[in-house]
């Protein structure tokens, strides 16, 4: 990486400048912070951060996250200099980066993973040392934290009671946007900036197509009679843009509740997620039912590397690792299905699984990952139970009868090419039911 992309101009930020930092919010409309920000300061300089402890960790130079940013940013940098300002771009360690600067104050929205939070203590030490503001808000969900609890305080760890709650709980106030266009005269002054190209970052572009940043209506509204069917159009496909926060949650959940209670209660499965996240940080490498990990995992290497590639034997599994493989995306109904045939057919752990998603899913976020996978494995909170084992042969037939989605994947499935299914049926579930009963007692 170029040394300058660690710098930030002399003059650029002053005591009289307050930095706004985009990380999971990369847009300008209906952004908390950035509203507060403006609202509240004159002279907001938007800043982005590459953050090499993340970017360090990643296999792929082509990582199409990465891209994704990328391209965000640059549509974020060209509508900040049509209002006469500019995006500060830099790469590095926040922490120490912050410990370089004194501007006037740091705006950010809240993130509430393990690692951002553990961040954010140390920035806002370092900037409180400095007398700099550090102020925080909520963005990327309807309801954090704490917000939506039983009546005695403690988190819920049962989605339907927390759906209910979370429903009751719910005003007009909570979906209303941020008027951020009101203040888009209080951003800095300032010159075009410059803007890194990816080999700078020390990546390459993706060949991957990226879902549309656009609301299709007409989708939410059939969305309950088709999103289990992965050969139909039937999902909007806005969940990278949720995650890296270039649409608004607060205008996905005013459509879900005007246009389809199914669809908002996706929405709501994101909140719950990202509670559980909250108040039960230790998910991220245990089971969220400690006694799911004295389960004996067979952890097969050659089995795994089969399951990634898509050579099990089991077509709509196969179907769904390729699809994964090529697109960094995978049809909601059919990560059910490959997540349970991997933790129950093969006996491989969910973390391995969860990491993989994590490599390759364009939408991944940690809380959304880490919930389905322990679902699956039955290890969650308000998870599958043990004893449920998806049939592939049974999904299939359910929800791809005419077969259109394992042709498009898996042409060569009716041939002597396409291997034979890597395991049995009867013989995986009765085994995952015996390997699960003695590790549960």
């Amino acid at each position: 990486m170029k040394t300058a992309l660690f710098e930030v101009p002399a003059t650029l930020v002053t005591s009289s400048t307050t930095l706004f930092w985009f990380r999971r919010d990369l847009r300008l409309q209906d952004n908390a912070g950035l509203y507060h920000a403006l609202r509240e300061n004159q002279d907001v300089l938007p800043v982005f951060i590459f953050d090499t402890s993340i970017l360090d960790k990643l296999d792929d130079r082509d990582d199409a996250r990465v891209t994704f940013i990328h391209q965000s940013l640059e549509l974020l940098k060209t509508q900040l200099e049509e209002l006469g300002s500019s995006l500060l771009v830099l790469c590095g360690d926040p922490v120490r980066l912050y410990a370089t600067l004194k501007p006037k104050a740091v705006y950010t929205n809240h993130d509430y993973e393990p690692y951002a939070r553990e961040r954010d203590v140390q920035i806002s030490d370092i900037l409180q040392r400095k007398d700099v503001a550090f102020k925080t808000f909520k963005d990327q969900v309807i309801f954090e934290k704490s917000e939506v609890v039983k009546d005695d305080g403690s988190p819920y760890t049962v989605f339907t009671p927390y759906s209910r709650k979370w429903k009751a709980a719910l005003t007009p106030f909570h979906l209303k946007s941020y008027p951020t266009e009101k203040y888009f005269k209080h951003f800095l002054r300032t010159k075009r900036l410059p803007f890194p190209a990816l080999d700078d970052l020390g990546f390459t572009p993706s060949p991957i197509d990226f879902p549309e940043r656009v609301v299709k209506r007409a989708v939410v509204e059939k969305y309950d009679q088709q999103r289990d069917f992965p050969a139909v159009k039937g999902t909007t496909r806005l969940s990278v843009h949720l995650r890296f926060g270039t649409v608004s949650i607060r205008k996905l959940a005013q459509l879900g509740a005007q246009k389809n209670a199914t669809w908002l209660n996706e929405l709501i499965w994101r909140d719950f997620y990202q509670m559980i996240l909250w108040h039960f940080p230790q998910v991220q490498s245990q089971s969220f039912k400690p006694a799911y990990d004295r389960i004996a995992w067979r952890n097969d290497p050659q089995e795994f590397e089969a399951w990634c590639e898509g050579r099990t034997g089991y077509p709509i599994v196969d179907a769904g690792m390729r699809e994964l493989n090529a697109t960094g995306f995978m049809h909601n109904r059919v990560r059910m299905i490959v997540a349970s045939f991997l933790t129950k057919h093969l006996l491989i752990d969910w973390r391995w699984g969860e990491a993989y998603f994590a490599k390759k899913l364009l939408d991944y976020d940690l809380a959304a990952n880490n919930g389905g996978w322990q679902w699956a494995a039955g290890s969650g909170c308000d998870a599958a139970p043990y004893f449920r084992v998806f049939n592939p042969r049974l999904q299939t037939e359910k929800f791809d009868k005419e077969l259109v989605y394992v042709k498009k994947w898996v042409p060569e499935f009716e041939s002597e090419k396409y291997p034979k299914p890597i395991v049995d049926q009867a013989f995986a579930r009765e085994r995952v039911l015996r390997v699960f009963k003695n590790a549960l007692g």
